[in-house]
C-alpha cells in the first residue's frame, strides 16, 4: 500500500470528460465506503475544475474502480488522468490547497472545499493515519503560505468574471431580471456580486425551498424565490440564467430555451452553466437570440490579473517546497518510530533480566558493592553484544556497518 493521487482538472481534461466522473455530494458517503473496498485510505475532491482521489491503495485499482463507478471505460478516461505518487501527491496537495493549481491563480474557495472533502471522508471512516497526516500538514501549510506571500490578492473571483461576462452582452445591468437556479456556494458568491449591481430583480430557484429562501435574505429586499418546477413557464421573464446545482441531470433544456426565445421576440437572454456535471443541454447554445457560457468559457475571464499575482505565485511556489520537504522529513522520522521502539524494548529486557539476577543476588546476602559490580558488567556485555558480533562478522567491503556503529557510539575512526 502506498500513498497515491489519481485525478483529472480543467488543464488535463474538457469538461465533458469532467462532468462524466464529477461526484455530487450526495454520491460522495456512498462512493466513500465503496471505494474503501478498493483502497485502505480514501478522500475524494470533487469541483467544478476537478475531480481527485486522494488514496492509500493501488493506483490501477483505484482507477478500475472510478471507471467502474462511473459507468466508462478505463480506455476512455485514461488519456485524461494523471497519477502521483507518495512525494508527488503530497506536493501537489500542498499546491491545490494554496490555489496554486485552480483555475483562478490563488482563489480560495478550494482550500473550504479540501476542508469539506477530508470532513465527508472522516464521517465515512475512510481517513487513516497516512491522509490524516497529510491533509493536516496541507491546510496548516496552506494558511501559512496565503498569509505570507500574498499569492491569494487581486483575484478575479469566479463572481466577478460571471458578472463581466454578463455585462458584455447587456449594456445596463439595473434593468435586468436575473434568476439563480440553486443555492449552493458558487451561486451564493455569484448572487451576492450581482445583488451588489442592483438589477431590477433577483430569483433563486432551489430543490430545497429553505435554503433558496435564506439566500434571498442575505441578497437584500428584491430578492425573491421560485418553485424548480415553474422554471419552464417562467424561464422567459429572465434575462439572465445562471445555473448552478448537484442535478446530475439537465434542468434547463433546448426545448425550453427554445419556447423561451420565442416568448422574447429576439431579445437576447443569457445563460451562464457553472455546474460539473452539466445543467443546461448543450444544444441551447445554438438557439437564435440566446448566449450561452460554461465553466470553461470562464477561464479567459478569471485570467485578468494573473500577472500582477506571478511574483506572488513564485514566492508561494518556494514556501510549498520548503514546507514538502518538511513533512517529507518528518514523515521519514515517523517511519523509523516502529524501529526506535523495538531497540528500547531490546534495552529494556536486558535491564529487567539483570536487574532480575541482582535481587536474587542480594536475597542470598551478596554484599551490595559484589553485586552491583555484576550488575554493571552484565548489562555492559548485553548491550555490547550484537554491535560486537556485528562487527566481528563485518567483512572489508562492510564499511556501512563500521560507519554505522562508529557514528552511533561516537568511536575514533
Amino acid at each position: 500500500m502506498k500513498l497515491t493521487t489519481i485525478g483529472l482538472n480543467h488543464q488535463t481534461a474538457p469538461l465533458s470528460i469532467r462532468e462524466k466522473l464529477a461526484f455530487t455530494a450526495a454520491q460522495l458517503p456512498e462512493a466513500l465506503r465503496d471505494l474503501a473496498l478498493h483502497a485502505a485510505e480514501a478522500v475524494i475532491l470533487s469541483t467544478c475544475n476537478r475531480t481527485e482521489l486522494y488514496c492509500v491503495g493501488d493506483a490501477d485499482a483505484v482507477i478500475e474502480w472510478l471507471a467502474h463507478y462511473h459507468n466508462v471505460s478505463e480506455a476512455e478516461i485514461r488519456p485524461y488522468l494523471y497519477t502521483l505518487g507518495c512525494s508527488q501527491t503530497i506536493h501537489h496537495a500542498f499546491r491545490v490547497a494554496c490555489g496554486l493549481d485552480s483555475m483562478v491563480l490563488g482563489e480560495p474557495q478550494i482550500l473550504g472545499q479540501m476542508k469539506e472533502a477530508v470532513r465527508v471522508a472522516k464521517a465515512q471512516n475512510s481517513v487513516g493515519t497516512w491522509l490524516n497526516a497529510l491533509f493536516q500538514r496541507t491546510f496548516a501549510a496552506a494558511k501559512e503560505v496565503r498569509t505570507h506571500s500574498g499569492v491569494g490578492d487581486n483575484v478575479v473571483s469566479m463572481a466577478s468574471a460571471a458578472y463581466r461576462m454578463a455585462e458584455q452582452v447587456f449594456s445596463d445591468i439595473h434593468s435586468l431580471n436575473i434568476l439563480f437556479v440553486g443555492a449552493g456556494e458558487m451561486n451564493e458568491s455569484v448572487a451576492a456580486y450581482f445583488a451588489a449591481k442592483q438589477p431590477r430583480t433577483l430569483t433563486v430557484a432551489n430543490r430545497t425551498a429553505e435554503r433558496a429562501e435564506a439566500l434571498c435574505r442575505k441578497l437584500g429586499q428584491n430578492a425573491r424565490t421560485a418553485a424548480l418546477e415553474d422554471i419552464p413557464s417562467q424561464l422567459a421573464q429572465y434575462d439572465v440564467v445562471i445555473v448552478c446545482t448537484a442535478s446530475e441531470r439537465e434542468l434547463i433544456t433546448r426545448e425550453m430555451a427554445a419556447q423561451s426565445a420565442a416568448q422574447r421576440s429576439g431579445k437576447t437572454q443569457f445563460f451562464l452553466d457553472l455546474a460539473v456535471p452539466r445543467n443546461i443541454e448543450p444544444q441551447v447554445a445554438h438557439i437564435g437570440g440566446t448566449v450561452l457560457f460554461t465553466v470553461d468559457d470562464m477561464a479567459e475571464r478569471v485570467h485578468q490579473g494573473k500577472e500582477a499575482r506571478q511574483a506572488a505565485a513564485a514566492a508561494a511556489e518556494e514556501m510549498v517546497q520548503a514546507k514538502v520537504a518538511e513533512f517529507l522529513a518528518w514523515q521519514q522520522s515517523r517511519q523509523r518510530v516502529p524501529l526506535i521502539c523495538a531497540l528500547r524494548d531490546e534495552g529494556e529486557r536486558a535491564r529487567k533480566q539483570v536487574l532480575e539476577n541482582a535481587m536474587r543476588q542480594l536475597a542470598k546476602g551478596t554484599p551490595a558493592e559484589e553485586v552491583l559490580e555484576r550488575l554493571s558488567v552484565q548489562l555492559t556485555n548485553k548491550l555490547l553484544h550484537s554491535p560486537t558480533r556485528a562487527l566481528n562478522k563485518a567483512t572489508a567491503h562492510d564499511t556501512h556497518v563500521v560507519n554505522a556503529l562508529t557514528q552511533v557510539y561516537r568511536l575514533p575512526k
